[in-house]
């Protein structure tokens, strides 16, 4: 009632020059102060807003009374930020003639308010934007509003992100309303209209990492680092872990007692969605190996222009290659490696 009052009360005066001396003092600046706390805006662009408001009430008020005002026209405003106090004034090279008609009336008043909370509510959501853009590469609990062919928009506290369809696990299919985990990737400001928006996403290599970082308390506190992450989003991902700490083995750590941690993982992807976990190794060979698996026994023949030639025992031919080359695949990106893979009688 308090932000009510003071505005009603600066539109609707009838004072020629706007003058609310009948306006305590402070009840103005309490108002603005009431938005700013409430909207967590700066004051200076609140009282920005209310000029921006008033010029743009002014030319609809000249324009309704048959006077076009000239788009290079120039208007400034003297706003009191202790009494909203205030009058319009035209510059031009020769003078500074105040334009403040008698009184503005209902419809100015109205459009004044309106374009007044347009302005908070652009400022608003730049803060919103402000604040996020401190959280990428972290994780956002996210709930579906919409989805179409092209992007899912989700609710992320105060305010909606979007996942467009590459960043999506490919064949998951989300309920409107259901509840995800969202890695926030990045804001995005279109070139054209300036709208930003939040980018999320399930399908980076980074929300795998992410959803470690939470349910590995050693990943969390870097006794256990995530040295590079492999994914085929909504098929298999392989992740190589390493540890400095004497005691701490880094694989053991992540899968957790019984599988509960990796479990816990799991349970934020798809069900097609499976996750290895190995042990990083600065020894090449080794590291190939280990990211082979669940194959054993691989003996690396050789390393050459970034081609490794391997082999095989010929039963473990199949895990070592993977359904359509993909465990190979995998294991190549994560070691930076071409891989190649023959089988031997071993």
């Amino acid at each position: 009632m308090l932000v009510k009052r003071a505005f009603y009360a600066l539109f609707f005066s009838k004072n020629k020059y706007m003058d609310i001396k009948k306006l305590p003092k402070t009840e103005f600046a309490s108002a603005v102060a009431q938005i700013a706390g409430e909207k967590n805006i700066p004051v200076q662009e609140i009282l920005d807003s209310i000029e921006a408001g008033l010029i743009s009430a002014y030319k609809r008020d000249q324009k309704e009374h048959g006077n076009i005002v000239a788009d290079d026209t120039v208007f400034e405003v003297e706003l009191a930020p202790e009494s909203g106090s205030f009058a319009i004034f035209e510059i031009t090279d020769k003078k500074r003639l105040n334009v403040t008609p008698p009184g503005f009336g209902r419809i100015a008043a109205v459009t004044a308010k309106n374009v007044i909370d347009q302005r908070i509510h652009e400022a608003e959501k730049d803060t919103i934007m402000a604040e996020y853009a401190h959280k990428i590469g972290t994780l956002v609990q996210g709930y579906i509003l919409r989805n179409d062919s092209y992007r899912l928009t989700v609710g992320i506290g105060k305010t909606e992100g979007i996942c467009p369809k590459d960043e999506q696990i490919r064949g998951e299919s989300l309920q409107l309303g259901s509840k995800k985990q969202f890695l926030i990737k990045s804001i995005h400001q279109d070139a054209e209209t300036g709208r930003k928006d939040i980018i999320l996403s399930r399908a980076d290599a980074e929300f795998i990492k992410q959803l470690f970082v939470r349910e590995v308390p050693e990943v969390g506190n870097r006794a256990v680092t995530i040295e590079t992450i492999a994914r085929d989003a909504g098929a298999r991902a392989k992740v190589a872990v390493s540890s400095s700490q004497a005691g701490v083995d880094p694989v053991g750590s992540c899968i957790g007692q019984k599988g509960i941690r990796i479990q816990a993982i799991l349970n934020e992807l798809p069900q097609s969605e499976k996750v290895d976990v190995i042990s990083y190794s600065k020894d090449k060979k080794q590291f190939i190996a280990n990211a082979l698996s669940p194959a054993s026994n691989v003996k690396v023949i050789s390393i050459t222009n970034g081609l490794a030639l391997v082999e095989v025992p010929e039963s473990d031919l199949a895990l070592a290659i993977g359904s359509g080359g993909e465990n190979v695949r995998l294991a190549g990106i994560l070691t930076g490696l071409e891989i190649k893979v023959q089988g031997s009688k071993l």
